[in-house]
C-alpha cells in the first residue's frame, strides 16, 4: 500500500495528569519539547489542548497562542490542530482561539454520553464553530463517536458548511460512546468510501484500545491518531515515556503494513491544507 499514512499526535488531551502519567506535557514549554520529539519521530498533526498551572483543562486563547508560536518555531511545517473539545470550556469558549487562524481544529457534529457527563454540542453551538471556522479559515477535523456524526459530517460538508476538505475522525472506545468494534470500524470505513469517496478518514482509539484501533486505520488504508490524551500505558505494565514513544509505535505498524508515514508536506497536500515556507 504506497498511499502514505498521516499520524496526528494528540499530546496532553483534557483530562490525564501528570499522576497518571508523568510524561503529560502540562505547560505550554513541555508541550511544545513533547510535540518536537513527536514530531521528529514521524507525527505530521499536532492535537492540542492547554491547561491551566493547577493541570485543570483551559480554553484561554493566550496560552494557544503561545503553543501556536513555540510549534510554529520549533516544528516547522508540522500541522497544528486546535481542540473545541467540551472538556475545556463551554459555549462560546469553546471556540475562543479560532481567531488565531491554526490550521485545524477538532469539531463535534453531535451530542453523545461520556464516562460521567453527557456531551453536548448542540446544533447552534455547532453551526456558530463551524462558522468561525469558516471565517478563519480552519478545516475542521470532525471528531465522530457515532455513526449518526459521520452522516451528519457528510451533509453538512455537502451544504459547504465545513471550510475546506472533509476530514473524519472515528474515535472509539470512550466509555459509554462508541466501543473499539472491528465490525463497527469496518462499517464507518464502507460508509465513508460510498458517501463521501473523496473524503480523508482517521481513527483513534481510547485507553488500551489505542494500539488495535492504530493497526486497523494503518491496515485499511486509512490515518491514525496517538498520543498521551488518549492513552499513557505502552501496555498493561509499563507507562508510555512519552509522546514520541507512542508515535514510533505508530511507524512501526506503518512499517509492518508497508505504509509509507506522511511528512508534514504530504499531510498538508493530502488534507488540502495552505503550504508554508521553512
Amino acid at each position: 500500500m504506497t498511499k502514505p499514512c498521516i499520524i496526528c499526535v494528540a499530546i496532553t488531551g483534557s483530562v490525564p495528569t501528570k499522576a497518571n502519567n508523568p510524561a503529560v506535557p502540562i505547560t505550554v514549554a513541555e508541550q511544545v519539547e513533547s510535540t518536537h520529539e513527536a514530531f521528529e519521530a514521524g507525527a505530521a498533526i499536532a492535537h492540542c489542548h492547554v491547561r491551566n498551572d493547577d493541570q485543570t483543562p483551559s480554553s484561554d486563547p493566550d496560552k494557544f497562542a503561545r503553543l501556536k508560536e513555540g510549534l510554529e518555531k520549533h516544528c516547522p511545517g508540522m500541522i497544528i490542530q486546535f481542540s473545541t473539545g467540551g472538556r475545556s470550556g463551554a459555549g462560546k469558549a469553546r471556540g475562543g482561539m479560532l481567531p488565531l487562524s491554526p490550521d485545524m481544529a477538532s469539531l463535534s457534529v453531535g451530542s453523545n454520553n461520556f464516562p460521567t457527563r453527557v456531551y453536548e454540542n448542540p446544533p447552534d453551538l455547532i453551526d456558530w464553530l463551524s462558522g468561525e471556522m469558516q471565517t478563519y479559515e480552519v478545516t475542521p477535523e470532525i471528531e465522530a463517536f457515532d455513526l449518526s456524526h459521520i452522516l451528519q459530517a457528510i451533509r453538512l460538508h455537502g451544504e459547504s458548511r465545513l471550510y475546506g476538505k472533509l476530514y473524519v475522525q472515528f474515535v472509539m472506545g470512550v466509555k459509554n460512546a462508541m466501543p473499539a468494534d472491528r465490525e463497527v470500524f469496518d462499517f464507518y470505513v464502507r460508509m465513508m468510501q460510498s458517501r463521501a469517496p473523496h473524503a480523508e478518514w482517521c481513527a483513534a482509539g481510547i485507553g488500551v484500545n489505542q494500539l488495535a484501533v492504530n493497526e486497523w486505520a494503518i491496515a485499511a488504508g486509512g490515518h491514525t491518531r496517538t498520543g498521551l490524551e488518549d492513552n499513557v500505558r505502552l501496555d498493561k505494565d509499563r507507562l508510555a515515556p512519552s509522546n514520541a514513544a507512542l508515535v514510533q509505535r505508530a511507524v512501526q505498524m506503518c512499517e509492518k503494513y508497508e505504509r509509507p508515514v506522511a511528512t508534514w508536506r504530504q499531510a498538508r497536500e493530502t488534507l488540502g491544507l495552505n503550504s508554508v515556507a521553512v
